[in-house]
């Protein structure tokens, strides 16, 4: 027995929900892209004219959310304009092109017989996902935009949130005509429910983990579904020595700073040893309250930046501390990112362009910019309305996973009589 639930009525649980799902699947096959879209403006609007009971709702989990970190505290607030953004964010995905049924190649053998890969919906998805309610949305959105039925499961501290969002979906699903299992969620703490969702081969086709380091290890370690993950964003950020230093510093600030409990914000800046503007770089940092902790050199810049000790290098903090490492020109820092980052997302700031082109090419993560901040690793930045999440592995998908990232393809092949012989 896990909780409340026993691992068989656990697993019946979740074969119920996705039976329903996969029977929603199949209805959301037949229905026009406008359909959908009708769906997700219904629910923004649900979303906007709930917007009380849905702050309510989260100031109900925040007054739980004590022992959380102040990085996933950040992660569960909502406030006004975070509710409009979600709405917004159900309006942008309602208005992107469906990838459902796009012809990605065709070819025709010298038999006559004509090929066609064609995309479409992957079926039945299961999001695991922490603190943040947004997921309910965007996820569910996603989803449904892309042909999928998801089950949704989000962390205890923000059920109360999540069921309120979860509602709007509903709301949407039900105006337009659409089976509202093709949004659930499970609406139970209980960790039973999330290794039976692991363990649902056959009835979920794909796991998406969002959260966590030690969230996304467990769900890969236990998992018996094909799992699309998120590992960390240890994210660096290499003043080259021919940044220009007011862009540099603007783009140092904004990729730590901005928010610090987000996945794209930079961890470890690394500086260029020619750079000729390395103390208001750190400066900038430490007077805004940022805590830094560098190699001997960095020190040499502040006496205020701390000694790193071997483990920041590899540390995602989530909050307003960055480590800090003197580098002697591009090479060394590309052995430093390939050394201790995390596949996520790595930035340059140069002029030199064959600097930047060769960074852009070695680096081997998920996003890699030129001249910009690390916390545009959004899938709302990128113009693809929302995401799942940022994933970091080789297969399958990259960097945000939005539409395109939640469809597969299959063949399909018009002959006129060819037979093998």
């Amino acid at each position: 027995m896990l909780g409340g639930w026993s691992m068989t009525s656990a697993e019946n649980r979740i074969a119920d929900m996705a039976q329903q799902a996969r029977a929603a699947a199949a209805e959301l096959a037949r229905v026009e892209p406008a359909q959908t879209a009708k769906a997700l403006r219904a629910a923004a609007s649900a979303v906007r004219g709930g917007a009380s009971a849905i702050l309510a709702a989260n100031d109900e989990d925040l007054a739980r959310a004590g022992k959380l970190s102040a990085a996933m505290q950040d992660r569960l607030r909502l406030d006004a304009a975070r509710v409009e953004n979600i709405a917004a964010a159900l309006e942008a995905v309602a208005a992107l092109p469906t990838p459902l049924g796009d012809v990605i190649d065709t070819r025709t053998r010298p038999n006559g017989l004509r090929l066609d890969r064609i995309r479409i919906p992957i079926g039945v998805v299961g999001i695991i996902y922490e603190s943040r309610p947004n997921v309910t949305a965007d996820a569910g959105a996603l989803c449904l935009r892309s042909g999928n039925a998801v089950i949704l499961r989000g962390g205890s501290e923000a059920q109360a949130s999540n069921r309120a969002l979860h509602q709007a979906m509903r709301t949407g699903l039900s105006s337009a005509g659409l089976p509202e299992a093709a949004i659930q969620l499970v609406d139970d703490p209980d960790r039973a429910l999330v290794s039976a969702m692991l363990r649902a081969a056959g009835g979920i086709d794909l796991i998406v983990p969002r959260g966590g380091k030690s969230l996304v290890a467990a769900v890969q370690a236990d998992a018996r579904v094909p799992v699309l993950a998120h590992l960390d964003g240890n994210n660096h950020v290499y003043v080259h020595r021919a940044a220009d230093p007011a862009m540099a510093e603007a783009i140092v600030i904004d990729a730590k700073l901005r928010r610090t409990g987000v996945c794209g914000a930079m961890e470890t800046l690394l500086i260029d040893a020619d750079y000729p503007a390395a103390i208001p770089l750190v400066e900038g940092l430490l007077e805004r309250g940022c805590e830094l902790r560098g190699d001997g050199r960095a020190q040499a810049l502040d006496p205020r930046i701390r000694p790193a000790a071997a483990e920041d290098w590899g540390t995602e903090y989530l909050e307003a501390i960055c480590a800090v490492a003197i580098v002697d020109g591009l090479d060394a820092a590309l052995a430093h990112i390939a050394a201790h980052g995390s596949g996520h997302t790595d930035a340059i700031v140069t002029a030199d362009a064959a600097a930047a082109e060769r960074f852009l090419a070695e680096v081997d993560s998920a996003i890699v910019l030129h001249n910009a901040s690390t916390q545009f690793a959004d899938g709302g930045e990128f113009g693809l309305g929302a995401e799942i999440g940022i994933a970091t592995g080789r297969l399958h998908a990259r960097g945000p996973v939005a539409l395109e990232g939640l469809t597969t393809y299959k063949w399909a092949g018009r002959g006129s009589g060819q037979v093998r012989g």
